[in-house]
């Protein structure tokens, strides 16, 4: 959005009181980033009635979901505008100013997909950054909103893809994260991309060959023929992936493709099948096992992260047992874990919501304390050893930041800039969330006493970003600002 608006003659503020225009990018996957977007609307109310030329924006998929019942209960509000019509922004906001009404535009692209594409300066472009491959989501997992809010599947152009990504190269960008609802469920609309290797060979013991056939896609083929149009991409990662089109194609790709990042997150959900089947996940848990293990047995230095719900409808303690134990099983490095979340136009409203907050917090407090203490002592294993770190960037206290290949969090200090080189380091320190470590070239390394107080640092900012809305300034007039809400 703020690309778009730049080019459009915007200027981006630094902090929200200096901006005329104030854009709210939303998430609806659970009411509390829908309560957060009506605290946010309250506290610009209370601005505009001393600027009342201030123009407040919805975005994204709350204003998607509400579309016309957000100007009806925050009249504040003056454009509500869905993921599909980002690009007519700068349109709709001249239209505002020239004395329009407020306007809600919440269609979709079904028959014609647009696609947003970065337009990289050299120089100016992060040495990490996403490329959106496709959207929507033909999944219809019971407890999800997303079918709702993003319409069915759109998939992007290999061509234009791999175009994007070979611009982003060049321009500087060393990481790209392929982004899209059901990321690996992705075909070529045009039918241009090569069989990838695998293909269709994909056989399971718990998945009948019908079902595995259903499962197959062309993302392992774009996969390959990124790393082929790309060759100075020095690393790519993709999110989120659908657990059943985890195939042998896919597998076989992260076992050949060398920069394919050795991190990958999962969402499994719960680890009970008749949770399972009720969420209309569409695998059961002994076929995520199964593939997943298939997945670490090609690659045995990746690791996995996932996602869990606990306090679906009718979840008993011992269906959420399974989900512990699943957890125990599969040793995964990262849990993002929630408390199911009743949401509109979502078949799980039918099953009821049987299970008490209390209840859902005490499974939510047992499952974070079973699998802390399996995450510090990873992070804990890793003092000493050598990893390959990405530098992304530079914080004002002088700190590097960047990810190893199995996404953890480093933080360094450095006698030169190393923004957007792999750099080797050393692990000196674990954190609760991430790692401080020492360059391994001694010409760049940073005397070890300053880490604790630049890890704890990050630390501490990590967790205050989680619930803080972060808005930026400009002091010159005609500024726009974004202000983004945290996606949870």
């Amino acid at each position: 959005m703020a690309e778009i608006l730049v080019a459009a003659g915007h200027r981006e503020a630094k902090l929200v009181e200096f901006a005329d225009t104030v854009i709210l990018n939303t998430c609806s996957i659970r009411e509390k980033a829908a309560q957060k977007l009506r605290s946010e609307v309250g506290r610009l109310a209370m601005r505009k009635r001393e600027q009342p030329d201030l123009m407040i924006v919805v975005a994204g998929c709350l204003g998607q979901q509400e579309g016309e019942k957000l100007l009806k209960s925050a009249p504040e509000i003056d454009l509500v505008v869905g993921p599909d019509n980002i690009a007519a922004l700068p349109a709709l906001i001249a239209d505002f100013e020239l004395g329009g009404t407020a306007r809600v535009l919440t269609e979709f692209d079904l028959d014609a997909p647009r696609f947003l594409a970065s337009n990289p300066a050299t120089g100016r472009t992060p040495p990490a950054t996403y490329v959106t491959v496709m959207k929507g989501c033909d999944e219809r997992c019971s407890f999800c909103i997303v079918p709702h809010t993003r319409g069915a599947e759109r998939y992007r152009p290999s061509r234009e893809i791999i175009d994007e990504i070979s611009l982003l190269v060049a321009s500087g960008v060393r990481e790209v994260t392929l982004l899209g609802q059901t990321v690996n469920s992705y075909r070529d609309p045009n039918a241009e991309l090569p069989r990838a290797p695998y293909t269709g060979e994909s056989r399971w013991q718990h998945t009948s060959r019908i079902v595995a056939e259903a499962d197959e896609s062309e993302f392992p083929a774009l996969l390959w023929a990124i790393v082929q149009h790309a060759p100075g991409l020095l690393r790519l990662r993709y999110t989120s992936p659908h657990p059943r089109h985890l195939t042998r194609a896919l597998v076989e790709a992260h076992r050949g493709i060398s920069i394919l990042a050795k991190h990958l997150h999962l969402p499994v959900q719960s680890g009970n099948n008749a949770v399972l089947k009720r969420m209309i996940r569409r695998y059961t848990r002994e076929e995520y096992v199964e593939r997943t293990a298939a997945l670490l047995d090609a690659v045995p230095d990746l690791v996995l992260s996932t996602d869990v719900i606990v306090g679906f409808p009718g979840e008993t303690v011992e269906q959420f047992q399974d989900t512990l134990s699943l957890i125990d099983e599969r040793e995964f490095v990262g849990v993002f874990a929630f408390k199911y979340s009743p949401r509109p136009f979502t078949p799980a409203l039918k099953l009821g919501d049987d299970i008490s907050e209390a209840e859902k917090s005490n499974r939510l407090a047992e499952l974070f304390a079973r699998h802390d203490p399996k995450r510090r002592s990873r992070l804990s294993s890793l003092v000493g050893s050598v990893q390959q770190v990405l530098i992304e960037g530079q914080k004002a206290d002088g700190a590097y930041t960047g990810r190893t290949a199995r996404n953890e969090i480093v933080h360094l200090a450095a006698k030169a800039d190393i923004t957007g080189k792999l750099v080797p380091v050393r692990i000196a320190l674990a954190f609760k969330n991430s790692l401080a470590a020492e360059t391994v070239d001694e010409s760049l390394r940073v005397d070890a006493r300053e880490l604790p107080k630049l890890a704890r640092t990050a630390d501490r900012a990590k967790v205050e970003a989680v619930d803080d809305v972060t808005p930026s300034r400009d002091e010159s007039a005609g500024a726009t600002t974004r202000v983004q809400l945290p996606v949870l």
